[in-house]
This record gives C-alpha cells, structure tokens and sequence, in this order.
C-alpha cells in the first residue's frame, strides 16, 4: 500500500469521505451481486445509488422487494425508508456517487467466447457522465487485462485520464448465492488498482464494507485469481465427474467413496459429481481463460479437458435414465413421462443461470419424453437465452398421487425443501445425480443413483 504521505490531496480527502461515510457509492446491475453488496455497504454506513435497466426491477426494489430469494425484503425496504438506498433507472446520474461499482454479465456467446458487451457498454454509459475524483470499480469476473484494454480506454475517452482525473480498479465478486455461512461482508475480497491511489481507494472502501482486504500488484493478478478460484473448482468436479463413470463401471459407488476419502485429515479436498455444471461462474469462467490464452500461443489443455468432461454430464444422465427405464419398467423414454426435480442450478437458491436443468428437460423431451418440473423456489421458468422455448413452465406440486403418475423421476437440484422419503414412496422409479435419497435416508430399490 502506498504512504499516506505521497498521495494527492484529493486522494487523501475520498479516504477521509470513506472514512466519514460521507462517500456515495453507486452500484451498477442489480441482481445477485449488486443487490448484497449495495445492502452490505448500507449496513458499513454508506449510502448507496443502485442503477439497473431493468425498469420493472427497479421499481419493485424502490418498493422494497426483490424476486431474488435468499435476500430478505424487510432488508431492502429499511434501507429505502431509512434513505440509504435508492435504485433507479437514469442513467444520467452516474455522476452523483463517489464511486461506480460495475456488477454486470459476461457470458460467453455461441463460440464459447467472451462476450464483454455489457461490461464495455456499462463503461460507455459512465464515460459521458464520468466526472472528476471519481473511483470505477469493475467486479464482472473476465480474463486477465479487461479492466486496462476494455474499461480504461473507453473511460479515457472521456478527456479524463486514469490515475490523474479519476481512479479505476478491479475486486472480483466472490457471492455464493444461498451460503448462510458466508455473506457479503464475511467474505474477504481481494483488490487491485490502477496505480497506488485507487488501489488505496478501492482498500479503503472494501476493507470498511467487508471482513478484510486481500490487496494484489495488479488488475491482471486480480483478474486472475477469480478465474483461478473458479477454475479450481471446474477441474475438481470434472474430476470427480469422471470417477464417478469410472467407478460406476466397476460396481462402486463414488458417493461412498468420497464419504469415506473425506475422513482424511489432511491431502483431500472433498468436491461432487453432478447433472452438469452451472451458476455465473463455474460453466463460464475457464473458457475465459482459454479464450486469452490463445493470443499467447498457449493451450490450456487440462481446463478445456475439465469442460469437456462436464459439458458432457448431462447426456451421461440421460442415458443412465433410458437406461434404467429399460431394465425397471420395460420402457424406454420415448412416450414416457418423467417429473424433473430442481430447475435451479444447485440447491436452496431461485436462480436458473446455466442451469443443467434446463438442458436436461430440452435432451429428454428431444427423446420423445414429456417432462414437468417441481422446484420449490421457482414458481415458474423465467426467459433464458439459451432456453427460452421452456420459459413460462410451471413447477407442478409433487403429491403422491401426482409423483405415482410418472414413469420416472429425475432429481437434478437436491433442495432440502424436498420431501425425499415421500417422493420415493410414491414414485415407481427415482433417478438421483445428487445422492439427495441417500442422504435423506430414503433407501430404496426403486433408486438408481446418475
């Protein structure tokens, strides 16, 4: 961290403003990450200027409720009453906060490659607004060198120099939507900037809203560990993924076996097979990396192994539930009906990102199937761009004599809101990707674990 003694004078006076809690801070993109962190910083003493597109959304936050789950509406409606927080829609105030958090998509597009246009329209959309002695933060996880080749050249085209007019840095988000256990605010969160002022700036902001700092050299470092973090994750579950066919092959059951490796004190880490990968990060982020790589002359053939491996989860659970519709019930998927338990993309959480829930209803019904839904926390299937066809489903109610009507039931998502006993009691065949039975004590012939 740079001496307090050879920063500018208006340096030293954001961090006074921090310090005060007389600092705005403005939060672009208000959905799973914008949301907690606004509310994480209303609670630091900050006030907070929430900006979304999303008109509807905004209006309903102004209202003090959110259609996102885990976050309590009483929350949001207090910061509002209090007037801590404030969404709004016009962009034109962009310049009355200290500080611009970007909390945007990046997807990929149909090649697999990065699709940075909300994060560079964002920017654009500050760049004519953009004002002396502001700080810009950007979140959206990417590869390594987005914030100084996508963010600062479009800001600068403001006239404004960074490092000398305003201050841009980058922290990667870290939420882990549905943890109790770790919140927004007790979550460490590594910073960066461009130069020693807003790296002081962004330490000073995040290290008075969140348990700690974790300050890194550069925005390419900062950059990285995101995208090592989630990559680390991708390539452990691929593993796992790929034991799990092994495994299965020779008659061993890899839940058991993790159960059982787990015990190990040291050495072991455990992670779980599933349906597929999906969520913001985990689906997305390794192919940032690879993406970038490229212009490196380097393939990263271990992580592109991993997505292969997980890419592929979801026809393997297909299969495995033709496969046991032959052998239980004299069938095969053609004409059948199969109840498909958790859209969301993992358990206790609304959120459909990535979801291989969705690609799995879209594969079974390709197999001539008919597939209903039951997820406890999405009502009804909201509009996708990879899987708009399936948008406006509704869950249906899994009652015993609703379940006994299927020839099968799929269980994608393990909700503990889910009554896993009577599930299998009712129903004629169970096809689990989650162990969800077996850790419910609902042992059954007529489950066959996926």
């Amino acid at each position: 961290m740079p001496d307090p003694r050879n920063l500018s004078s208006n340096c030293s006076d954001l961090l006074e403003a921090i310090a005060a809690r007389t600092f705005k801070v403005g939060i672009i993109g208000l959905g799973y990450i914008g949301i907690p962190l606004a509310l994480a910083a209303v609670r630091a003493g900050f006030d907070v200027l929430g900006f979304d597109i999303n008109a509807a959304r905004v209006q309903e936050l102004n209202k003090g409720r959110t259609a996102i789950r885990h976050i309590p509406d009483a929350e949001i409606a207090e910061a509002i009453a209090r007037k801590r927080f404030l969404a709004t829609a016009d962009f034109d105030r962009l310049s009355e906060p200290d500080c611009l958090i970007m909390c945007v998509p990046t997807p990929l597009n149909r090649y697999h490659e990065p699709d940075l246009s909300f994060v560079v329209g964002t920017a654009k959309a500050i760049r004519s607004r953009l004002r002396k002695g502001q700080l810009v933060v950007l979140e959206s996880t990417t590869y390594p060198g987005t914030t100084d080749e996508a963010v600062r050249p479009v800001l600068e085209e403001s006239g404004l120099l960074s490092g000398t007019d305003f201050y841009l840095a980058f922290s990667p988000e870290r939420e882990d939507p549905g943890n109790t256990d770790y919140g927004t605010a007790r979550i460490p969160k590594v910073v960066s900037g461009d130069g020693a002022e807003a790296l002081a700036l962004a330490d000073a902001l995040y290290g008075s809203i969140v348990v700690s700092t974790v300050p890194v050299s550069s925005t390419r470092a900062a950059e990285a560990v995101k995208l090592t973090e989630n990559i680390f994750r991708s390539v452990n579950i691929a593993l796992m993924n790929e034991l799990k066919v092994v495994f299965g092959a020779m008659g061993i059951d890899i839940w058991e076996v993790i159960e059982a490796a787990k015990t190990k004190p040291f050495g072991f880490m455990p992670f779980y097979p599933g349906p597929g990968l999906g969520g913001h990060c985990i689906p997305i982020d390794p192919f940032y990396l690879s993406w970038k790589a490229r212009e490196f002359d380097i393939r990263t053939r271990f992580i592109e192994l991993a997505g292969e491996i997980n890419s592929a989860m979801p026809r393997r659970v297909v299969d495995r539930l033709a496969e046991a519709l032959d052998r239980r019930e004299k069938r095969g998927l053609n004409g059948a009906r199969i109840l498909l338990i958790g859209a969301a993309y993992k358990k206790n959480v609304d959120d459909t990102r990535e979801s291989p829930a969705l690609r799995l209803i879209e594969m079974i019904e390709e197999r001539g199937a008919t597939v209903d839904y039951h997820d406890p926390h999405i009502p009804v299937l909201p509009m996708t761009r990879e899987h708009a066809a399936l948008s406006g489903r509704r869950s249906v109610e899994p009652t015993s004599e609703a379940v006994s009507f299927y020839d099968a039931v799929l269980i994608a998502t393990d909700h503990d809101a889910v009554d896993y006993a009577a599930l299998v009691a009712a129903a004629r065949l169970v096809v689990d990707t989650r162990n969800a039975c077996e850790r419910a004590g609902a042992l059954s012939d007529k489950v066959v674990k996926a």
